[in-house]
């Protein structure tokens, strides 16, 4: 076909007119269905250029309705539901830590209309902003003052930018990458700060640091945890309280940067122990830094405690107004401490009820769960599940669920996957793995069916599979 005769689409207005007469357009402002109709029409022109059939103009106009629709309902593919049993807790591809109850209808109430967010109830002036999570931080790690921001990469700039253009010493074995391709070498050269490397990367003594602060070539120690890997065998780091001593001797600051910042003993529940930020304030840091939405399972947030003038000197600090959380993540993130001071949090956080649930009620539900698919592919197993979100790496919990063998594992994943709500589990040895520990009890029927339904159309595509010859 010559670019003379190449079929060209109809113009937008007789698409607009079609969608008019068919009530598409009610209640719409005309500027968002005139601009969808554009990108309709340029949709089609391309196919046409490829080489495809021309389309009516009917199914163009339904096309843009549909897509005002589906707009206006807000139905987000890459937030739809989803069903967790991969028995990693913290699957940063999932989101991290679901939120508890509280946390969700706190985060609703901030959402749904206006609130006293910078202002003073009893003067009706402007009041300092809404500080209930920093209250309840102070009252749980024991500081000064604290502040929240949007995440724990910018608690480390924010901190460290204290230094100025001054150098901050880190070990060698602490110079990590904390996810996302975030470096703390990088993070301290854009605070305009001096890396100081002091130690080697598996051994690390109190005198490594003296040194270059005795000669004036920094002014601050970072430490940070090595939360995402474990280096084993011939290690020594220093500890906490000798450090501090040293550096405060010094005239320097210690920041300390613990990653997921457990507010409970991870020991208590069969884990190693994750450094606490009470501990490490007790021992003389002057600031802690961590993350809101890993053990402390909540929003994400950067959490930083510690004394009250240098947070002081954070707050002022401009970059700390552009870093600075919604009220929806300071209601949700407010509702997750308050119950850790009313003893809830085993009970109420998901993150440490799955942490804390025991291997036999797992197990129940696992027996319950087989004969409820009724399936003979599906059998009952032990595995092992971990934290994950980097926090605890090497750690696991003893853990149960179930084991799918005779089917593709590549199908039926992709099958739990495509389903609503979608399933994601894990596969070894060429089994479906369903790990129950991050599965919420309250979702184990929605499982069931989940998996029923992958099955049969696992077991459909087989027998089209088997009578094609392929």
């Amino acid at each position: 076909m010559t670019s003379s005769t190449r079929q060209r689409p109809p113009s937008v207005e007789r698409v607009l007119a079609v969608v008019r007469a068919r009530g598409g357009d009610a209640g719409r402002e005309h500027a968002a269905v005139v601009r969808v109709a554009r990108e309709t029409i340029d949709g089609e022109r391309a196919r046409l250029a490829s080489g495809s059939d021309a389309r009516s103009v009917d199914d163009l106009a339904d096309d843009v309705i549909a897509a005002l629709a589906s707009w206006g309902s807000f139905d987000p593919i890459g937030l739809a539901p989803v069903i967790n049993a991969t028995g990693v807790i913290l699957h940063t591809n999932l989101g991290r830590a679901p939120w508890a109850r509280q946390a969700i209808d706190g985060a609703v109430l901030a959402a749904r209309g206006y609130g006293l967010l910078e202002l003073d109830r009893a003067s009706g002036r402007r009041g300092p902003r809404f500080h209930e999570a920093e209250e309840h931080l102070v009252a749980l790690t024991g500081a000064e003052d604290a502040l929240v921001i949007t995440n724990n990469a910018a608690a480390i700039a924010l901190t460290v930018g204290l230094a100025g253009r001054r150098g901050v010493a880190v070990a060698r074995g602490e110079l990590v990458e904390i996810g996302g391709g975030v470096r703390i070498p990088e993070i301290i050269r854009r605070t305009g700060a001096r890396l100081v490397e002091v130690g080697t990367t598996n051994r690390t003594r109190v005198s490594d640091f003296e040194e270059v602060l005795a000669d004036g070539r920094a002014a601050m120690v970072l430490r940070v945890h090595p939360s995402n890997f474990r280096i084993v065998g011939f290690t020594e780091g220093p500890e906490p309280a000798a450090l501090a001593e040293m550096a405060h001797r010094h005239g320097a600051l210690l920041v300390d940067d613990i990653g997921s910042g457990a507010l409970l003993d991870t020991a208590a529940f069969g884990l190693a122990h994750e450094p606490m930020p009470d501990e490490r304030l007790k021992a003389g840091a002057d600031l802690v830094t961590f993350s809101g939405d890993k053990l402390v399972g909540g929003p994400q947030a950067g959490l930083i405690v510690g004394r009250a003038d240098l947070v002081a000197r954070i707050r002022r600090d401009p970059l700390a107004r552009a870093s600075r959380p919604d009220k929806v993540t300071l209601a949700a993130l407010a509702a997750t401490l308050a119950l850790y001071r009313a003893g809830r949090a085993r009970t109420d956080i998901p993150v440490w009820r799955m942490i804390a649930a025991p291997l036999d009620e797992i197990e129940t539900r696992a027996w319950v769960l087989q004969e409820r698919v009724g399936d003979a592919r599906v059998s009952v197993t032990l595995l092992a599940a971990t934290v994950g979100g980097g926090s605890l790496p090497g750690e696991t919990l003893r853990s149960a669920g179930l084991r799918v063998t005779g089917v593709a594992a590549d199908r039926l994943t992709s099958a739990l996957r495509a389903g609503s709500p979608a399933v994601v589990g894990r596969v070894a040895d060429d089994a479906v793995l369903l790990d129950l520990r991050t599965v919420d009890p309250d979702e184990d029927e929605a499982l069931a069916g989940a998996l029923g339904m992958a099955l049969a159309q696992a077991r459909r595509g087989a027998a089209r599979r088997h009578e094609t010859g392929r």
